[in-house]
């Protein structure tokens, strides 16, 4: 069975490969939900904000996290560790900011959707186990239909989407683990901003 890593682990090779062959498929996300600030993160780069409309309707645990730990600041200042052209950004490790730590909080558990992974879709990054996401995510560049009902949809970017496009790169030769990388600014939940 192959494994398709994209949270504490390095991808395997197989599924590194697998990224970049999946055949891409036309598909569309259901659209978000109609504007609400309680469900609204601005991801602050230094190239500008990145609004993301978070899915509760499909994911309302890992929903939670992500609003309870934005709240904490933990995301303030974490790495884009490993950013892959083509495939998706990854980040959310406050701890350590190498892809290989959490939060103070347990792993959660799986809530798979239907909802396709497109561009723009942001994922929760987990190890093998299905219910081993905790605090770090994704956000792809392109469809990446292999990801579909194997990984927890948790919202999808709405806007700023270009910010992310001029993140800086990994290697592939590295997994796409990036030297020096781009940091979040800050993370607010937009009911908070004042």
């Amino acid at each position: 069975m192959m494994s398709r890593l994209i949270g504490r682990r390095e991808f395997t090779g197989l599924a590194f490969a697998t990224a970049f062959a999946a055949p891409a498929m036309a598909q569309t996300a259901k659209p978000a939900p109609k504007s609400d600030p309680q469900n609204t993160l601005y991801l602050d780069t230094a190239y500008g904000r990145v609004v993301i409309a978070l899915r509760p309707d499909l994911a309302p645990a890992h929903v939670e996290r992500l609003k309870t730990l934005t709240r904490e600041g933990y995301y303030n200042n974490a790495p884009f560790h490993r950013v892959i052209d083509g495939f998706m950004a990854q980040t959310g490790d406050g701890q350590y900011g190498n892809g290989t730590g959490g939060s103070k909080y347990p792993n959660l558990k799986a809530e798979f959707s239907n909802t396709p992974f497109v561009r723009g879709t942001v994922g929760m990054a987990r190890a093998s186990s299905p219910d081993s996401a905790n605090s770090q995510f994704f956000i792809c560049y392109a469809d990446s239909s292999f990801l579909n009902g194997q990984y927890t949809v948790v919202g999808q970017v709405v806007s700023g989407m270009e910010f992310i496009d001029k993140l800086k790169k990994g290697p592939k030769e590295a997994n796409g683990a990036v030297p020096n990388p781009d940091r979040i600014v800050k993370m607010q939940v937009a009911a908070d901003v004042k």
